[in-house]
């Protein structure tokens, strides 16, 4: 027999409501995301100032430096098209198929430490020049960009991998962090190239 579920405190009905509210503003009014979670959150420890001291000393701070940190210096090569000079200089060189490759890579280089969507809309039409040639299949190379961009979401890096550090419990967090690393470091040498091959060149 199951046991029965446990009901929801006011507090935890509260803050899936701000979960919703947090996503409908954002998406309906097109405020900052950041703004709202901060507003949020505010509501939310004035509803339970003891419940939010708790869960403050419960956030892993290091991981939390780790991302703004990254997510800074990422922002900041954007800001100066470092990124965007990259992705032109690969898709210029002369064969479509070693330009589709090259993409996958930096896609998945870059996706590492910032937004695997954000990655995907500056690649994609990076990639509209060789694929008017004709010589490698739309679909197989968006699908390649696709999976070699969001593959590497397990990165200690990214925000994903971020949240993994941060909620795993009773481990070792130096070795877990150096396991996602070496693991991220894996996925970003192998996925390109598999995907590169198995949906353009054989796929395509």
């Amino acid at each position: 027999m199951k046991p029965p579920l446990e009901k929801l405190t006011p507090h935890q009905i509260l803050t899936l409501i701000g979960l919703v509210a947090l996503v409908a503003i954002t998406l309906i009014f097109d405020v900052d995301v950041g703004l709202v979670a901060i507003s949020v959150a505010v509501v939310l420890t004035l509803a339970a100032p003891g419940l939010q001291k708790r869960a403050i000393d419960e956030i892993k701070w290091p991981v939390v430096l780790l991302i703004t940190g990254v997510l800074t210096y990422v922002g900041v090569l954007e800001e100066m098209g470092t990124i965007d000079w990259v992705g032109e200089n690969v898709a210029d060189v002369g064969a479509p198929l070693l330009a589709a490759l090259l993409l996958c890579y930096v896609g998945a280089i870059v996706s590492a430490f910032a937004s695997s969507v954000g990655v995907l809309g500056a690649f994609i039409p990076l990639a509209v020049p060789f694929l008017l040639q004709g010589e490698v299949g739309v679909v197989g190379t968006v699908a390649a960009l696709a999976v070699s961009s969001t593959m590497v979401d397990v990165s200690p890096y990214s925000t994903n991998g971020a949240l993994v550090m941060a909620n795993a419990k009773g481990v070792d967090q130096d070795a877990f962090y150096r396991q996602l690393l070496v693991y991220g470091a894996v996925i970003v040498a192998v996925v390109p190239v598999l995907a590169w091959l198995v949906l353009i060149v054989i796929g395509g």
